[in-house]
């Protein structure tokens, strides 16, 4: 009985729905498929209770890089995450030389080993320089298939994705690459046309790297990539719900167009995520993070967010009014889908692990529980 708690009260959101005075058993590090009377309980009425978030695009947090930092950097951030609610995190890289990418990936290949990640995500060196974004623009290259295969080598099979400029010499072919060891092919950082993004698409592309950041604008004779990925069942939008990477109508618009089966909520965090404003760096660039915004010290460009999953869910209910069940459809279920991680978090459901957070009546973060152990307890 010292592993098994019962969770009464809340507003529960199920694949099915919602249900009003739920009951979820935790059993161990797991959720139960029954809720014996004897259990001991936690009353959690006028809760919500949803699954544990899942970032696929993060570059740290909690003062601490996952781009450059320490076993011990990385662990800090992840812990700040995991204290806002995101239970599953994949650790983004930015570009860097091929010999520093190869030795990180071994590295944080480790941690994913260990279970403190759910893998690892290369955003650059294979990206567009008129996109460049926060990426030194020295050291970014042509997405040469053979380098593509040399990061994945060197990840030990823990790469879940790579951001692609896929109209560079290479792009196609290293879209296929992707495809064939089952590793997302993410387009991004581009300067690519409509035509050639639907070619990309074709040739595998699954998802767009925070869609309208770092791409050209929609343009009613040139729509460039945002028609392109908005309008194909088979891709998922990244979206920044910060509300400095994105208009609200923006939002509404890719929800509209996409639906909430096709939204992935990310952070794009870095550093300063969960600890505040100051100086910091990004890959080799300086960045400094004013009210809560990061942008380079140099030109000024957004350099990735500050946000945290919790924020992005209560913004999206309080100020873009989703409803409950898309938010956690976009913020839960599709990135674990995509990530292949499905069967085990993602939803609750019995079996999966108990990764579940508790939010009060205005979306405030109450509680978070990560594999049946209280990480904020509520």
């Amino acid at each position: 009985m010292a592993d098994r708690m019962v969770l009464t009260g809340a507003r529960v959101v199920l694949p099915t729905g919602v249900v009003e005075n739920g009951r979820v058993t935790v059993e161990g590090t797991r959720i139960a498929g029954h809720s014996p009377a004897d259990a001991p309980s936690v009353d959690l009425s006028g809760h919500w209770l949803v699954p544990g978030f899942v970032d696929m695009h993060n570059h740290g947090g909690g003062g601490a890089s996952f781009t450059s930092g320490s076993a011990e950097d990385v662990l800090t951030g992840v812990r700040t995450h995991h204290e806002h609610g995101t239970t599953t995190m994949v650790a983004s890289t930015v570009t860097g030389d091929m010999d520093f990418l190869t030795h990180r990936a071994g590295f944080l290949s480790e941690l994913v080993e260990q279970g403190d990640l759910a893998g690892i995500h290369f955003e650059g060196p294979f990206i567009s320089p008129c996109r460049k974004g926060a990426h030194s623009e020295e050291l970014l290259r042509d997405p040469d298939p053979a380098e593509v295969r040399k990061l994945l080598d060197a990840a030990r099979g823990t790469a879940r994705m790579v951001t692609l400029a896929t109209e560079l010499p290479g792009g196609i072919e290293s879209v296929r690459l992707l495809a064939e060891h089952g590793v997302i092919a993410a387009i991004g950082h581009t300067d690519a046309t409509y035509e050639q993004t639907v070619q990309a698409i074709d040739a595998g592309a699954t998802v767009a790297t925070h869609l309208f950041n770092a791409m050209p604008a929609l343009g009613h004779r040139a729509p460039g990539p945002i028609a392109a990925l908005l309008e194909d069942e088979r891709v998922t939008v990244e979206l920044i719900n910060d509300g400095t990477h994105l208009h609200p109508a923006a939002l509404e618009l890719a929800f509209h167009r996409a639906g909430a089966a096709r939204v992935a909520f990310i952070t794009d965090a870095m550093d300063a995520a969960g600890f505040g404003d100051g100086v910091y760096r990004l890959g080799p660039l300086a960045v400094e993070v004013k009210e809560g915004v990061a942008r380079l010290v140099e030109g000024g460009s957004i350099a990735g967010s500050t946000l945290t999953l919790d924020t992005a869910f209560r913004r999206a209910a309080t100020v873009d009014g989703l409803p409950v069940e898309d938010i956690v459809q976009a913020i839960s279920v599709n990135p674990a889908r995509l990530l292949g991680i499905h069967d085990r978090v993602g939803s609750i459901e019995a079996g999966k692990d108990a990764d579940l957070v508790v939010l009060d009546s205005g979306f405030r973060l109450k509680g978070v529980m990560r594999k049946g152990a209280w990480v904020v307890e509520p």
